[in-house]
């Protein structure tokens, strides 16, 4: 694993750095602060380690220094591409052990997660399933109370891969309506926008969008999309989600249809190979492809380097790949993450992650406080405290008028 940690006073300078950001976001997330200052008198996580792969920026540190102060050992890493070097020392610095860099290849990112695991957490917060998948294919899952599950792709993941392999409870937040809602919807929809237009500095209104996925994420870009004037088409193979977005307004169709109309592709379904080797001949010339997924293989990046003529870095974040049929199309951060990538990245708003990491806090100390009331396997956030976070969300907002 690379340690990229500077020394001496290039070491204090980041530890300043990662320090004000770090407080700043603390400052404006009251939900998290109320939940520390519960924990540093309950400590429930006494004793505990929790393992944790999310990505690793201010609002996460901010997450883990609640669950720090609840009594818990912390082991952590972040997802590939998105790990800020700053925050890795503040953690670090605290008393985390946390493995990874921003520049982590893909295998060295594989390696941070392993070791993750070595340190034999018994509490998981997860992200996209990498701690739950290596784990049961080690075969250690015995070991484990139980955990929480961040995104879409890893409930995918733990109903469909790993059906019937997780003995300990996962609480997936995912499937909270508050996360759907407040996070998914109106968080990512404002993010990924904001993202496309930060690292392409293109506009939107009259832009031609497709949004690849109408769940709440793909409703969220979509809706933002078109309150910017963008015109908003979309692709989703659910037909009852296909049915909703064309009485919301949005023009649906395939990919394959809509390739040549597109402007701009926007994936947002947690499955892979959503824009695939067969489509990038049919899309328009210049049409810019863009990921808000977990995994970066909505978008099939290999078939579409492996079938260039050309690849030429444009700038951060930015490629143009030249196509034989004289046509060229644009990918933004390699088909990661766009709103967490390229330059300057901000991810979701901080009232959202208050939210949604109020809804990992809480469900992490009911994994370690009532585990007898959670059943093994994936399940949905307890109602109880679902409705506790609306309550004190709505507090906060409340408290701001």
């Amino acid at each position: 694993m690379r340690d990229n940690t500077p020394t001496d006073a290039a070491q204090a300078d980041v530890l300043a750095t990662g320090r004000a950001r770090i407080e700043w976001i603390r400052s404006r997330m009251p939900l998290l602060a109320q939940a520390r200052r519960d924990f540093e008198a309950t400590r429930p996580f006494e004793g505990r380690r929790i393992g944790m792969s999310l990505h690793l920026e201010p609002k996460t540190a901010v997450l883990l220094e609640a669950l720090q102060a609840g009594g818990a050992e912390v082991v952590a890493t972040g997802n590939h591409g998105s790990t800020q070097d700053d925050i890795v020392a503040v953690l670090r610095d605290g008393g985390m052990t946390v493995f990874g860099a921003r520049a982590d290849t893909l295998g060295e990112h594989h390696r941070n997660v392993q070791a993750v695991l070595d340190a034999e957490p018994d509490i998981l917060l997860d992200n996209g399933g990498d701690l739950a998948a290596g784990l049961v294919a080690a075969g250690r899952t015995a070991s484990v109370t139980g955990g929480t599950e961040e995104t879409t792709s890893g409930g995918l993941r733990l109903r469909g891969e790993m059906a019937g392999a997780i003995p300990f409870p996962v609480i997936v937040i995912n499937d909270s309506l508050l996360k759907a809602i407040g996070e998914n919807r109106h968080a990512v929809g404002q993010s990924v926008v904001e993202s496309f237009m930060r690292i392409t500095n293109l506009m939107v209104p009259g832009r031609h969008f497709v949004v690849a996925g109408y769940g709440w994420c793909g409703r969220g870009i979509a809706q933002y999309l078109r309150a910017l004037g963008g015109q908003v088409a979309v692709v989703e193979v659910d037909v009852m989600k296909a049915f909703e977005a064309a009485l919301d307004g949005y023009r649906v169709g395939s990919m394959r249809d809509l390739a040549g109309w597109a402007d701009v592709v926007i994936t947002a379904t947690g499955q892979p190979g959503v824009i695939a080797d067969d489509t990038f001949d049919l899309f328009r010339d210049g049409v810019v492809l863009a990921n808000s997924g977990h995994f970066a293989g909505e978008i099939d990046v290999p078939a579409l380097l492996a079938g260039a003529e050309s690849v030429t870095q444009v700038a951060e974040a930015i490629q143009r790949i030249d196509r034989a049929n004289g046509r060229h199309l644009v990918l933004l951060a390699e088909g990661r993450m766009v709103n967490l990538a390229g330059p300057a990245p901000k991810g979701n708003s901080l009232e959202s992650m208050d939210l949604g990491f109020l809804l990992q806090v809480l469900s992490l100390e009911r994994v370690v406080t009532a585990p007898e009331t959670l059943q093994p396997g994936a399940q949905p956030v307890p109602v109880d405290i679902e409705r506790t976070i609306a309550t004190r969300f709505l507090a906060a907002l409340d408290a701001k008028r």
